[in-house]
């Protein structure tokens, strides 16, 4: 099929596709023409990739994981792969650690603005307390 047959059919742009093949998650052999041929098992490779990226993993992981799909939802034992996965959920971990640290400096600049709105005293910086002594 086509690129756009194959657009088509994933919903995905021939724009993603191509660079989906320039990443190596999916090969098309070449027309004589130059237009791009791709197989019918594309289809669910390309549903794959999405699935994979849905997950946080990065088109790199990717690369070395889809040989070892078996379905969407499961993976063969493949070198490395489990290695790689346990580093990227590392990573996925601290993201969200450090999220949290803003979001808790956010409520709180958001609970001592709201304050100091109704005081009309002025709001210290976000993460610190104004201090009651002075020098």
């Amino acid at each position: 099929m086509l690129i756009g047959e194959l657009s088509r059919q994933t919903g995905v742009s021939e724009r993603l596709l191509r660079y989906y093949e320039r990443t190596e998650l999916i090969h098309a052999e070449r027309r004589a023409n130059g237009y791009r041929e791709f197989d019918d098992q594309t289809v669910e490779t390309v549903h794959r990739v999405r699935a994979l990226l849905a997950v946080g993993l990065p088109t790199r992981i990717i690369r070395q994981v889809l040989p070892c799909t078996h379905d969407a939802a499961t993976l063969r034992p493949c070198p490395g792969v489990l290695t790689s996965l346990r580093d990227q959920l590392a990573t996925l971990d601290q993201r969200a650690a450090d999220l949290e640290t803003a979001r808790r400096l956010l409520r709180q600049t958001i609970a001592a603005t709201e304050v100091t709105e109704n005081t009309g005293e002025q709001a210290p910086a976000a993460g610190l307390r104004s201090s009651s002594t002075s020098a």
